[in-house]
């Protein structure tokens, strides 16, 4: 009987473990950490940060808009997994989206920052609607306005998982809610990334 006893308190705290957000928050801040020390090692830092007046506030965007791309991506697998069914606890979830809320909330911070540069009268925009008009309507425009998707649809996704917790995983209608919010926000961050990424390429801020 003491065996079974101590079986049953392994297992339990196995099941716990499994349940922990640790292991999901260590990857995010492993995975930042890494990139970090792999950029300050190999570019110097006026480099990086370069001269302009909102060089900062361009780096801060770049860094935050990174680390949300690996949180989405986390989020739309764990989006598969809630419509399978195989997700066991509730826990790693909460994490996943309070972390995709926040840096979606930073990345548009300092976006909306570099868009007053963007905006100024000797700035990308104006060289833009001088020379390619159709790079500031169909790529920058809708970039801005499809960004500001992802901070609503991961607050909403984060308000589903701190609300209703285990109950989301017993209803697959709850499931279904929280792996189309965790979808749209992957969607539409890839869409403002590769958007800002093409014309960061045309023409740097």
């Amino acid at each position: 009987m003491p065996q079974r006893a101590d079986q049953g308190s392994v297992r339990a705290v196995g099941e716990e473990d499994r349940g922990s957000p640790k292991p999901l928050a260590w990857v995010v801040i492993g995975l930042g950490l890494t990139a970090a020390a792999i950029v300050f090692a190999t570019a110097p830092l006026a480099t990086l940060v370069g001269p302009g007046r909102y060089a900062l506030e361009g780096v801060l965007h770049g860094v935050s808009a990174g680390l949300f791309l690996v949180t989405a991506t986390i989020g739309l697998f764990q989006a598969y997994r809630l419509l399978t069914g195989t997700v066991q606890h509730a826990a790693p979830l909460e994490f996943g989206s309070v972390a995709n809320a926040f840096l979606a909330f930073l990345t548009i911070l300092f976006g909306n920052r570099i868009y007053i540069f963007y905006r100024a009268p000797t700035g990308p925009r104006a060289y833009f609607l001088e020379q390619m008009p159709a790079i500031h309507k169909v790529f920058f425009e809708f970039k801005e306005f499809a960004a500001l998707f992802t901070l609503p649809l991961g607050v909403a996704a984060a308000a589903l998982f701190l609300v209703y917790r285990e109950q989301l995983l017993r209803f697959r209608g709850l499931r279904s809610l929280a792996a189309m919010l965790l979808a749209l926000t992957f969607f539409y961050l890839m869409v403002a990334f590769v958007l800002g990424a093409a014309i960061t390429k045309l023409r740097t801020l």
